[in-house]
């Protein structure tokens, strides 16, 4: 599996269609598990914060999050009650690689969601976490961060594999 990016047209166009919900009756524990882990390793070879499973190549409303050493995988996720404050930050995307441009986003929001068995849960965040959840949920509903960014800039000379 690799990220998918927006290098070609046909994998920009799966990117920008919103994801399948995701039915947890198609697929057994190990292989949540196995997704999750897969997904938790593939952000973390790409230095990310987070990677939602269109950006893999899966049509399903998953993704996965670290912030602050915490980890976080959301099964169907929804925001609720996003801050009217907002606050604008750099962001770039694994997705759009050596591009970044500045967001504006809610500062804080609840996101309810299920767990890897299914189980509903609740999480409230703020600050990065908030913007890591909204830039994940926005790939999962079909849509790219420079859709949304202001003073966008491209890296020159950027190769992915550092060399």
């Amino acid at each position: 599996m690799n990220i998918v990016t927006t290098k070609n047209k046909k994998d920009e166009r799966f990117l920008r269609t919103p994801t399948a919900l995701f039915d947890f009756s198609k697929y057994n524990k190990k292989e949540i598990r196995e997704l999750i882990k897969t997904m938790r390793i593939m952000m973390k070879q790409a230095n990310g914060v987070g990677l939602s499973a269109n950006q893999i190549g899966l049509n399903i409303k998953v993704f996965v999050a670290q912030v602050n050493n915490k980890f976080y995988a959301a099964f169907n996720p929804e925001i609720e009650k996003p801050s009217s404050e907002t606050i604008t930050a750099e962001e770039g995307c694994l997705s759009i690689p050596a591009v970044y441009g500045k967001v504006a986003r809610a500062a804080r929001l609840t996101l309810n969601s299920y767990d890897a068995n299914g189980k509903k849960i609740k999480i409230k965040a703020w600050n990065l976490l908030a913007r890591v959840f909204q830039h994940e949920m926005d790939h999962l509903n079909g849509k790219l961060f420079i859709d949304k960014a202001t003073e966008v800039q491209k890296i020159v000379n950027f190769k992915a594999d550092g060399k």
